[in-house]
């Protein structure tokens, strides 16, 4: 009876749009109350949620990521990329998906990415006769792979979840967030083409070296992160304060775009973020324990496993339920709650874990460009200055393409766990 209002509770809270952090908060209460536990535990369990070591990389990782989002990294990769491929057909279009692609190294984030990458490309491609439509569901599509290269909060939220190793989560990211980079671009490449999008002009080798040049600095963050991490000079929580102080010194004292008054409103914004992660995170975990204590894992194991333990099938709804899930909730509380509840099932099946959490991963991006809730459009529309829906007809062939390389990455496992078996991290 009390799962039932477990559920009641939480489908109530989800239609008078609660925060998240108060729906799962307020929904595990019935069965809090009707175990008979003291209400005392509900302040152990949401302390002891975020009593781990690997949580530190969160908090380090915004913050790297918001120094880096005003500290005129985005310009320079931009200015990079545009002189790589700036001149095809779609250049801007494609210039936005590379630069993307980069900035998603060094911030982790897509929403943050979106609007680094928007407030500057989607600006320039109206301006070159763009419909603001089509270059802002690009921007917020290109924006995605944010979570998927490393590093990625996601990730993070996986590992701590399933006790899997962030260090492999970081490797196994690399080759599919390309893929899906690899496909936005051809797909923006040919429908510019048809819509007459053209590039920019040539660069000589001399302005790509001096664009390098500029932009070496941030290209090299992700190259210190990922080196440090597999080198064993440090571990992935202990490279996320490394990104930080590489961030501040490079946005202080090298690119000198920010100043030391700016730090406070730069630390407010990571603070507030941060927060709003941690509460979530706290919650979530007293929900799991709920969850855990009516047995709902083991449930939906058996559920599973009476469909005759085929795990081609097991995928297949999965990744619909993650689509659906991706629809209404952002994707990190989505991983807290289920991927606790998802990857026993999945080992079960014989699904490798960081295989399957790269799936999770990839379904969360999708969900970030998922209406009615994809956090990037609501970023790129208040870039652009446009209404959400307004961008749906323009999306749809991106999200197509998305799901694609999904429904890839589910049944080609060698494109998840390739990387991290050829450096015998597996």
């Amino acid at each position: 009876m009390s799962l039932l209002f477990l559920v009641i509770a939480f489908i109530f809270f989800f239609l008078i749009s609660a925060p998240i952090a108060v729906a799962i908060g307020l929904a595990s209460l019935p069965v809090v109350i009707d175990a008979g536990m003291p209400i005392m535990y509900i302040g152990q369990r949401l302390f002891a949620s975020l009593d781990s070591f690997t949580l530190l990389a969160i908090p380090f990782f915004i913050l790297a990521g918001t120094i880096m989002e005003g500290g005129g990294i985005s310009r320079r990769l931009i200015d990079f990329a545009n002189t790589c491929v700036g001149n095809r057909y779609g250049g801007l279009a494609i210039v936005t998906i590379v630069a993307s692609m980069f900035f998603a190294a060094v911030s982790g984030s897509g929403s943050a990415t979106t609007a680094a990458i928007g407030a500057i490309m989607i600006p320039a491609m109206v301006n070159k006769k763009y419909d603001i439509r089509f270059a802002s569901a690009t921007t917020a599509t290109a924006a995605q792979i944010g979570v998927i290269i490393p590093p990625s909060i996601p990730m993070v939220l996986y590992c701590v979840g399933t006790n899997n190793s962030i260090g492999t989560m970081f490797i196994a990211g690399i080759v599919p967030g390309i893929l899906i980079g690899i496909s936005l671009i051809l797909y923006a490449g040919r429908t510019s083409k048809k819509l007459g999008y053209v590039g920019d002009r040539k660069y000589t080798g001399a302005e790509k070296w001096t664009a390098f040049k500029k932009a070496i600095w941030a290209l090299l963050m992700p190259v210190i992160i990922l080196g440090g991490i597999y080198s064993g000079v440090f571990t992935p929580t202990e490279s996320a304060a490394i990104a930080c102080a590489y961030a501040l010194v490079v946005a202080l004292f090298v690119y000198r775009e920010i100043t030391f008054k700016q730090l406070f409103q730069i630390f407010l914004k990571s603070s507030i973020t941060t927060a709003v992660v941690m509460i979530i995170l706290s919650t979530a975990g007293l929900f799991a324990s709920v969850l855990t204590y009516e047995k709902v894992p083991q449930l939906v194991a058996d559920a599973f496993l009476s469909l005759g333990g085929n795990k081609y099938v097991f995928l297949i709804i999965i990744n619909i339920l993650l689509f659906f899930v991706g629809m209404f909730f952002d994707g990190g509380p989505a991983m807290i709650i289920l991927a606790p509840i998802l990857a026993p099932v999945a080992v079960s099946l014989g699904i490798d874990p960081i295989h399957f959490g790269i799936i999770m991963v990839c379904n969360s991006a999708l969900g970030q460009i998922t209406p009615p809730f994809g956090v990037n459009l609501f970023v790129a529309s208040q870039v652009a200055n446009i209404k959400m829906e307004s961008m749906i007809k323009n999306l749809l062939p991106y999200m197509a393409i998305v799901v694609i390389d999904v429904l890839l990455i589910s049944y080609l496992p060698i494109i998840s766990i390739g990387l991290p078996k050829l450096f015998g991290m597996m």
